[in-house]
């Protein structure tokens, strides 16, 4: 069974402020874009799959630790329609057994020892599983800016990405929701529709998505700490 990576890149992600989507921010002498995939080309996979918007000419221009690796293709209007597109760039040579690992571009920090973590606790899984964190707040669930009631938080996880599922699985999965006009926001969304039950692998708390201004500088903090700490 072969692994191969998909990171949809076709976002506008302009949350974070100024006119570039936020893969093509700045960080730490980089972009977001190019320290994410840096990272993922690390791992032993047969190719990199980025989904990039239609007039992305920016992309490809961009040095990578190994191009080799990756694989630009045109992505979609939503995440879904992107991670889709990647897994139908490869159909011709991803078997349905093969793992498919799929990660947010604006997760620029997460751990290489995370990801095989992950790797190694889905290994004889029938499905897969993703990384995630327990939620250790107080949850609220509001109704405009009033509280309506508290949630309990026992058994609550953040969903994070890599998330990893079976090639055939996935796909399937992905056309069964974009066919019934569902709309869902990670796979493993996807592939719980289907009654499965992914695996959930906890994540070390570095591995944020840049998502508001903010996000930015912690994300260049946290890369700093993981370089002097030789990780």
């Amino acid at each position: 069974m072969s692994l191969w990576c998909v990171v949809p890149a076709a976002g506008k992600g302009l949350r974070v402020g100024g006119d570039l989507p936020k893969q093509y921010l700045s960080l730490n002498g980089r972009t977001v874009i190019q320290s994410t995939l840096d990272r993922l080309c690390l791992l032993q996979a047969e190719a990199v799959i980025v989904p990039i918007a239609a007039n992305d000419n920016l992309a490809r221009t961009l040095a990578y630790r190994d191009a080799s690796l990756l694989r630009f293709v045109e992505g979609g209007n939503e995440r879904a329609d992107s991670v889709l597109a990647g897994l139908e760039a490869i159909a011709n040579q991803a078997q349905d057994d093969d793992w498919v690992l799929v990660h947010d571009v604006a997760r620029p920090c997460v751990r290489i020892e995370d990801i095989e973590l992950l790797l190694g606790m889905i290994a004889d899984h029938p499905v897969g599983g993703l990384l995630a964190n327990r939620v250790r707040d107080t949850m609220k669930r509001g109704v405009g800016d009033e509280v309506a009631e508290t949630v309990p938080r026992d058994d609550l996880w953040h969903a994070l990405t890599p998330q990893v599922f079976r090639y055939g699985v996935l796909r399937e999965a992905l056309q069964q929701a974009r066919d019934e006009g569902i709309a869902v926001t990670d796979e493993s969304q996807a592939i719980e529709r289907r009654g499965e039950k992914p695996l959930l692998v906890e994540s070390a708390r570095d591995n944020i998505k840049i998502t508001w201004p903010e996000d930015l500088q912690l994300a260049e903090a946290f890369l700093k700490l993981q370089e002097e700490a030789g990780l």
